[in-house]
């Protein structure tokens, strides 16, 4: 990544994008907008992890997207603020880093002459008007570091796009093997390796299995040691050796990268993410703080959901009746674990709980305790009366085809 050292009077960081045709979709974080003739990047840009993407058209387009990191740097510092220059390759109709010596001179004596005209400020919000920029980004990425985007994508340079795709996601064709099957120059993505089909330690057999596959602790305890165990790839970065930092992190990049580029891969294993996460009973008292962590982000996400172009899913009661059924079946899991002490008024990720219940509800209308209407009747537009039953959530209540059943052996 080019990093250059502007004039010294300049008292922001930016990043120049240079050479993008007018009319590409063109967006920083959580805004996104097809540029002009004058456009030629984005200035004060605030301190932490960023993401830049980049497509053809606004449509539909195969997006390309990197990170970046602008740190924290005191006013009184001698350093002037970090200057980033890449510009737009039409073969890959992606923004490449500018590597050209000679170039990365001109463009530095040239800043000041395109500061004021060609520089757009950064936020987050399309509003004209200067009200403060909100925290929804800096609060979304706040477990990210280097180490997880150097192994999620597996370069140094931080990049990803819509076809991006993990190994566990990629669809089998007969005949062909991975490396004939991939699109262009794409790399495979360095997920967790999250097997929900396995969820107990290898040679497990009879009771030790049948706890496994119901309570999933030991699996997220099994994929938060493996996390721990990737190449460092440089410094320690605080908050690195928090117990299930990698887990929270990737949760993190996985979500805005749908958010952002729409990649499907980053889709599946954020779900795979909250399938082992709201399945676990016993880790939840030890940790119970990253617990609560998790619901607080998952309620963030959620408020962001709507983003998503077509929406990340369908959040009526038939579209997500699997993350429905996860936070059901997790509640009944916390007041299990927690019942019976002080610890149940305490509990911090109860506390979330009530948070996320309380915006599912407002905002879709959710119901995740036991009190919901499970059969009725509906009144049509014709006057005619259709007895209804909700039959989504028996699997989670043993109801129905799901009931428990006694089986003699002859």
């Amino acid at each position: 990544m080019a990093i250059v050292l502007p004039p010294p009077d300049t008292t922001s960081p930016a990043i120049l994008l240079l050479d993008l045709p007018p009319g590409t979709l063109c967006g920083i974080d959580l805004l996104s907008f097809t540029t002009s003739a004058r456009f030629q990047g984005i200035k004060d840009i605030p301190p932490g992890w960023h993401f830049i993407f980049t497509g053809a058209s606004s449509s539909l387009s195969i997006r390309h997207g990197f990170w970046f990191h602008i740190p924290e740097t005191l006013p009184s510092s001698p350093a002037p603020p970090p200057l980033l220059v890449h510009k737009w390759d039409l073969l890959s109709e992606s923004l490449t880093p500018e590597t050209d010596p000679s170039h990365l001179q001109h463009h530095t004596a040239n800043f000041r002459a395109i500061w004021n005209s060609s520089l757009t400020p950064y936020r987050q919000s399309a509003s004209d008007k200067p009200v403060p920029e909100p925290q929804h980004w800096a609060l979304l990425t706040t477990h990210i570091t280097r180490r997880l985007l150097s192994h999620l994508t597996g370069s140094s340079d931080w990049t990803i796009t819509s076809t991006s795709c993990a190994a566990q996601d990629r669809d089998e064709i007969p005949g062909l093997s991975f490396e004939e099957s991939r699109v262009g120059e794409e790399r495979e993505l360095g997920v967790l390796g999250i097997d929900l089909k396995r969820t107990w330690r290898e040679g497990a057999v009879g009771r030790e299995r049948t706890e496994g596959a119901v309570d999933r602790s030991w699996a997220l305890g099994e994929i938060v040691g493996r996390a721990g165990t990737w190449d460092g790839g440089g410094e320690k970065e605080p908050g690195l050796e928090e117990w299930g930092s990698e887990v929270l992190g990737e949760m993190e990049i996985c979500f805005l990268m749908v958010l952002t580029v729409g990649n499907f891969s980053c889709l599946e294993e954020w779900k795979r993410i909250l399938g082992v996460v709201f399945t676990c009973k016993k880790v939840v008292v030890e940790r119970e703080a990253w617990f609560a962590s998790v619901v607080e982000l998952l309620r963030m996400q959620l408020q962001r959901c709507e983003d998503v172009e077509g929406g990340l899913f369908d959040m009526s009661d038939d579209g997500a009746v699997w993350l429905k059924a996860l936070l059901v079946d997790f509640k009944r899991n916390l007041e299990e674990v927690f019942a019976g002490g002080e610890e149940e008024e305490e509990s911090l990720v109860g506390e979330e709980m009530e948070a996320l219940e309380g915006f599912l509800k407002g905002e879709f209308g959710w119901e995740l305790g036991d009190d919901y209407l499970r059969r009725g009747l509906l009144l049509l537009e014709d006057g005619e009366r259709v007895e209804m039953e909700m039959g989504e959530l028996d699997g989670v209540e043993e109801r129905g085809e799901y009931a428990p059943v006694v089986v003699e052996l002859g």
